[in-house]
């Protein structure tokens, strides 16, 4: 472990005394977390302008209340895909989460069957994942990056449904990632001792070979990135359902539907791909008219509290996922802490709900929303 990892403060055996709603996590982070390592999970890509922008564009909305509406038979339970849900609060695949804590992906698989939450396993687990998977319950997917190889791609897919994972989530708006210069200035590296746990044995595929005039980007980095022809290539040999993860464009989200997509989400990875991207919650409303309404739409994108889950579902989303207050929380208190993020995120969605006079989910709509009023200089 290198300073990159040292925590300011080992994490406590029970949750932090000082920790009232969900995103008390993120403030109380700076204690669990080393400075350089923060500014790395924190921050988005070149200057953070989207990782700014996911957070921002929930502000611009305000939850209306309604009156007299009787919410005693309320309930979250969603079905995504096939799969019953008893709240649409998922854990989102967030990669080398040894970084927050030294069980990572392990605690966070406990603290979803505790709470009968969903979990996505990310490719670049600490982890692997079939260690993941006999400890989180049975609304696990897994999130899958192409590799340079389809053997190696094969490979994870077939592992992965080996394990019983529930659905494939393949990320695609990920190809080329742009250092946060937050982190860069911190000092952070990532540590020589995190691995991604399910790539052993594919580590020494060969880098591309550049000739003089060829760009690092387009004829490097970008060489092996995947196209249509490698999408429809998974989907022939999956056998799971297949979600599609970095949805902006309202032609891209028809495009994956005509494919046969199982289902969308509508993510700009955290603000870890292009800065500059529109924030997801401004994308989500086109994604969602250009699939209809019954098409299965997840969102990620700077959820912090049960209102932020509240105006995502409103705009049309199925189900939310939650990144980075999941590292605050594993960091702080481990699964307890996750698990304890998660109840304290379901009970604020189920107050919104039950202020705005919507018993379920399905009865969140666009007419919960209103436009917040600036605040007065």
């Amino acid at each position: 472990m290198n300073a990159n990892q040292h925590p300011a403060t080992p994490p406590p055996a029970a949750i932090p005394a000082d920790v009232h709603c969900a995103q008390d996590y993120e403030t109380l982070a700076s204690r669990y977390i080393a400075a350089p390592t923060l500014a790395y999970i924190a921050g988005g890509s070149g200057r953070g302008v989207t990782a700014a922008a996911n957070l921002a564009s929930f502000s611009d909305l305000a939850i209306v209340p309604r009156l007299l509406r009787d919410v005693s038979t309320g309930h979250t339970r969603r079905v995504l895909g096939a799969q019953p849900f008893e709240h649409p609060l998922l854990l989102a695949p967030v990669a080398h989460q040894k970084l927050a804590h030294a069980e990572g992906e392990l605690a966070c698989a406990r603290a979803a069957q505790a709470t009968d939450s969903g979990i996505v396993c990310s490719t670049l687990s600490s982890h692997r994942l079939e260690d993941i998977s006999r400890l989180a319950g049975p609304r696990r997917w897994f999130q899958l990056y192409f590799q340079p190889g389809r053997n190696a791609t094969l490979d994870l897919l077939r592992r992965a449904e080996d394990a019983g994972f529930g659905a494939i989530v393949v990320t695609l708006d990920a190809a080329v990632q742009a250092a946060s210069l937050d982190a860069l200035q911190a000092g952070f590296r990532l540590p020589a001792d995190c691995v991604a746990a399910n790539l052993r044995g594919h580590e020494n595929l060969s880098s591309p070979v550049l000739a003089g005039n060829d760009s690092r980007i387009f004829q490097g980095l970008m060489r092996d990135a995947p196209t249509w022809r490698d999408l429809d290539w998974l989907m022939t040999q999956s056998h799971l359902p297949v979600w599609v993860k970095g949805v902006l464009h309202p032609q891209d989200a028809r495009d994956l539907q005509q494919r046969g997509v199982a289902g969308l989400v509508v993510s700009n990875h955290g603000g870890r791909g292009l800065d500059g991207a529109p924030a997801s919650l401004r994308a989500l409303p086109g994604v969602r008219a250009a699939v209809g309404a019954s098409f299965s739409l997840l969102f990620d994108g700077g959820i912090r509290s049960g209102a932020d889950a509240f105006k995502a579902l409103a705009l049309g989303a199925d189900a939310v996922l939650i990144g980075r207050l999941q590292l605050y929380a594993l960091a702080a208190a481990g699964a307890l802490g996750v698990a304890h993020m998660l109840k304290l995120m379901r009970e604020e969605l189920e107050v919104c709900m039950a202020l705005a006079g919507c018993p379920t989910l399905d009865d969140i709509g666009g007419d919960a929303l209103m436009p917040a009023a600036p605040l007065l200089p």
